[in-house]
């Protein structure tokens, strides 16, 4: 059975993600809408504090289904979606946690501190970063206290930590 009180699912998005959805419970789902159904029980995107949608295939790339109706969401991880960027990324004012690593992100990192200004934990490891200039927008972060860039390229380069701060 899916604990609820957790308020955590793991599913992929069906608007541009792939439909494969699973759930902790087994309970597999073809569609995600705006609100999701278990039982006798209706959950909405702002009860969702947790979401994990890796190993989904994006669209082209890109974040696509996620809005900004996850209001309460604290943690999100997109390991392994194959994401070329984050620019469509919706605003999350609560998110926290951010787990990216293992896709294709070069660049664009900008938009983060716009759309998640609470964040304090940033995963990019096994992403395709590979210039310190594209860290630096990353110093906008003001409440970021964790940085993985394991396996990226710019951890070869010389002074990369200081470009985040």
């Amino acid at each position: 059975m899916l604990s609820l009180e957790k308020e955590t699912l793991h599913f992929c998005l069906a608007v541009n993600f792939r439909p494969v959805s699973v759930f902790r419970s087994g309970v597999t789902s073809r569609r995600f809408r705006s609100r999701v159904q278990f039982g006798a029980r209706d959950l909405s995107c702002c009860d969702v504090r947790e979401l994990v949608l890796d190993n989904c295939r994006s669209n082209e790339g890109k974040i696509e289904g996620l809005t900004a109706e996850f209001v309460n969401l604290e943690f999100l991880s997109l390991i392994n979606v194959g994401l070329l960027s984050v620019s469509n990324l919706p605003k999350l004012g609560k998110l926290k946690k951010l787990e990216l690593s293992d896709n294709r992100i070069s660049g664009c990192l900008d938009v983060l501190a716009e759309k998640l200004p609470n964040l304090t934990h940033l995963n990019l490891s096994g992403n395709k970063l590979k210039d310190i200039s594209t860290l630096e927008p990353l110093k906008k972060l003001d409440h970021l206290k964790s940085l993985d860039l394991f396996n990226c390229e710019v951890t070869n380069l010389n002074d990369y930590r200081e470009s985040v701060g």
